[in-house]
């Protein structure tokens, strides 16, 4: 019985908290529209990596919502992020591209990087392996699965408040 239970331990830790979903092509991106995440807009300010995080996200307009995003760490830009989450058909995409401190681009000049929308749940919307989660009018949180030099992924919270 011991062993039943430590056992089991192992097997639900790892599922534990997981608040990212992964887009697997068996399904087809459900339906959604730039008002289901409307709340996303505003100023957001938190902290990760060790510094401050900052994004600012417009409300939608012209079949989009861009974004900006700001890592300071130790009173000097680490990195930017530029992106949207775009209408296209029936569903959302959310695309973003790296940039240096210096504006220079981590992706090729015509590559981005894509998040397919997994599906949409009260207060959650989740694209492929990103998440935003509504937690009320001034307060989010982001979770994003992150390859790690050595391969790995592991699952980061980004809480923001306006």
């Amino acid at each position: 019985m011991k062993w039943t239970l430590i056992l089991l331990l192992f097997v639900y830790i790892p599922s534990f908290g997981q608040n990212t979903i992964s887009f697997t092509n068996n399904n087809p991106p459900p339906k959604a529209s730039l008002s289901d995440v409307a709340w996303i807009a505003g100023h957001w300010k938190g902290e990760a990596f060790g510094g401050i995080t900052e994004e600012i996200w417009s409300p939608p307009l012209g079949d989009s919502m861009m974004f900006v995003f700001k890592l300071v760490v130790d009173e000097k830009v680490a990195f930017y992020e530029v992106g949207h989450i775009r209408q296209e058909g029936e569903t959302l995409i959310l695309r973003l591209k790296h940039l240096n401190s210096n504006l220079t681009g981590w992706e090729e000049k015509d590559k981005t990087v894509d998040f397919k929308l997994v599906k949409l749940e009260g207060n959650r919307v989740y694209f492929d392996d990103f998440t935003f989660e509504k937690i009320n009018e001034s307060e989010i949180n982001i979770y994003v699965v992150i390859e790690q030099e050595n391969g790995s992924k592991e699952e980061v919270k980004f809480n923001y408040k306006k």
